[in-house]
């Protein structure tokens, strides 16, 4: 049987439709965006399938493409549902990540840029224009004088314009970033060439829709383009990009009819949740929408399950990783102030924050702690969970995102006091291999102690709770979870076999940390060990532990910490645990 490849990597839609690869309909969002406005942004964290969304746009309206239309879309919900609009318009899709070169010939760069995508553009619709439109242009050199050209031929000649902008802010947070903001400002403000750009889009275009990734260029811009309507946070357009869990079933369903997924679709889904699932866009559709999964991640890891028969040795696509190294390049992980670094310490170690989304903010705002949290939130670091009151439950919406953070707190730790990794990841495979887990936790714990010791970096449960979580996190062979609801509680630590990438773990682990402060009494850390007793017994006990082990052996341990010292780190055997339940 002949199926459809999974079209991992590719963003053009007439390669998708033409190969006939996989795709996943997004067609019935087009007639919702015309009603919602003719000037439109929004903005989603990267590899969320908006390139691949703006190029179906492009597609659908495209004067050029109308006559492909039946076919290119055949299948699509638009494609029996059309609107008016659709092949109406001529259509100039700009891309400003592609904007490169000399960091010091920004205006050069992008004047190229410009020029060179109008002149194209010109040329895709010269039929619709005199003969001597071409000549006349091509004598032109500078892009404004090219931009005002082409936008004055089609008012004379009554034609509709829409404009698709790509990565918007891509350009200019590379120049925040790399030259800070005395030249961004330069650049966005009073005659600035990028702002100028901007100024002539307005009123040029009968319809405009602008991708990014943060809303800080365009709060900047706003005094010379502020005719666009902030779809971001519209509940009609939560999910709108990314897969639902049903479209991740459907296409995991797909496949196993094809005959080349082999694999059962719970077990798929179990593991791709953890880690691609969980974004909401909108406060009004985090009690009623589903969350919603990366798309890329979820291409990813079915293609190579597709591809060599397994999920793939790294969750986290390589890829990416150059996405979160611009996140951290751009909010200077190395210089960050009290107020910002406390934000990320918080969501580290809590896994969540409060807060309110702004829908735009101006660059010179960055460091405002309001701010960074929606900065956090539109880079995809955080997403919606719930409300409290008028304020937003922002929390880390995944695996996949949570590694950043502790990767985050590791390098805080490792500034404190430096450790060598090598034998504590040794130490996890002896844990994971034979059960011999108090190396694991005696190198965890040295280190807390140490670092504590050093710097009251971290004191507390809560910061404790953090500090096992960052290193927890270096473990190859578990999906460590906090946090996992037990028979009606709550165990700290649920080391989980990854049983898929690693079919010869023996062991899994249930961690239950106390902390003691430093005053406390003896009468108090033996009522607080009694209590952990009966917590960690509880966890043992139901079907669900039994499903979440896997076969493997289940070691139940308690650790009580007063101030930063373990003072009690004990297997509670199962042989207790009975006696106890008697």
């Amino acid at each position: 049987m002949t199926y459809k490849p999974l079209p991992y990597g590719i963003s053009d839609f007439r390669q998708i439709r033409t190969e006939s690869l996989y795709f996943v309909d997004k067609s019935m969002y087009i007639e919702t965006m015309e009603q919602a406005g003719h000037f439109l942004f929004l903005i989603r964290p990267r590899r969320f399938g908006k390139s691949l969304f703006l190029s179906m746009l492009r597609y659908y309206y495209d004067i050029n493409e109308r006559e492909n239309f039946p076919e290119m879309f055949k299948g699509l919900w638009v494609a029996e549902h059309p609107t008016p609009w659709q092949g109406k318009f001529q259509v100039l899709h700009l891309d400003f990540s592609q904007v490169g070169g000399d960091i010091h010939a920004l205006e050069e760069n992008f004047d190229g840029y410009i020029r060179v995508q109008y002149r194209d553009f010109a040329r895709r619709y010269a039929q619709y224009y005199p003969d001597y439109y071409l000549d006349e242009l091509s004598r032109l050199t500078s892009a404004s004088d090219i931009m005002s050209y082409v936008h004055t031929f089609a008012r004379q000649q009554n034609h509709k314009l829409f404009l698709i902008v790509d990565e918007y802010d891509n350009f200019t947070n590379t120049v925040l970033n790399e030259q800070g903001e005395a030249i961004y400002h330069a650049m966005t403000h009073a005659s600035g060439f990028y702002r100028d750009v901007f100024k002539k889009f307005k009123g040029n275009f009968d319809r405009i829709l602008m991708l990014g990734v943060s809303p800080v260029t365009l709060d900047d811009l706003t005094s010379g383009y502020n005719i666009a309507t902030n779809i971001t946070m519209d509940s009609r357009f939560n999910r709108m990009l990314g897969f639902s869990e049903t479209e991740v079933r459907e296409m995991i369903r797909y496949y196993q009819s094809a005959g080349i997924l082999h694999a059962d679709e719970e077990a798929l889904i179990a593991e791709m949740k953890p880690w691609y699932d969980g974004y909401c866009f909108s406060e009004r559709a985090v009690y009623s929408d589903p969350k919603m999964f990366n798309c890329d991640m979820v291409a990813y890891y079915l293609n190579n399950f597709i591809q060599q028969g397994n999920a793939p040795q790294e969750m986290v696509d390589r890829n990416t990783r150059t996405d979160y190294a611009k996140l951290g390049k751009l909010v200077k992980l190395d210089q960050l102030d009290g107020d910002r670094k406390g934000i990320l310490l918080e969501v580290a170690e809590n896994g969540y924050t409060l807060g309110t989304v702004a829908d735009s903010f101006p660059a010179a705002q960055l460091t405002d702690p309001k701010m960074f949290k929606s900065l956090l939130f539109y880079y995809g670091m955080v997403t919606i969970t719930g409300t409290y009151g008028i304020e937003q439950e922002l929390s880390i919406p995944n695996n996949n995102v949570r590694k950043q953070y502790y990767d985050f707190l590791l390098r805080e730790y490792q500034q404190v006091h430096a450790i060598d990794f090598s034998p504590l990841v040794r130490s996890y495979t002896d844990a994971a291999f034979k059960g011999e887990w108090r190396s694991m936790m005696n190198h965890i714990l040295k280190a807390y102690h140490d670092t504590t010791a050093v710097r009251s970096l971290i004191e507390g449960e809560r910061n404790l709770q953090g500090f096992m979580n960052a290193y927890l996190s270096l473990n190859p062979y578990y999906l460590t979870a906090p946090e996992v609801e037990l028979n009606h509680g709550y165990c700290d630590f649920f080391l989980m076999p990854d049983l898929t990438r690693w079919p010869m773990v023996k062991h899994s682990y249930i961690l239950k940390l106390k902390y003691l402060p430093q005053t406390a009494t003896e009468e108090k850390a033996e009522a607080q060990w009694a209590e952990a007793i009966e917590q960690i017994k509880a966890y043992t006990q139901g079907e669900k532990v039994k499903s979440l082990i896997q076969g493997t052996t289940l070691h139940p341990i308690v650790v009580q910490i007063k101030g930063y010292e373990a003072i009690r780190v004990e297997e509670i055997s199962m042989d207790l645990l009975s006696l106890c339940r008697k």
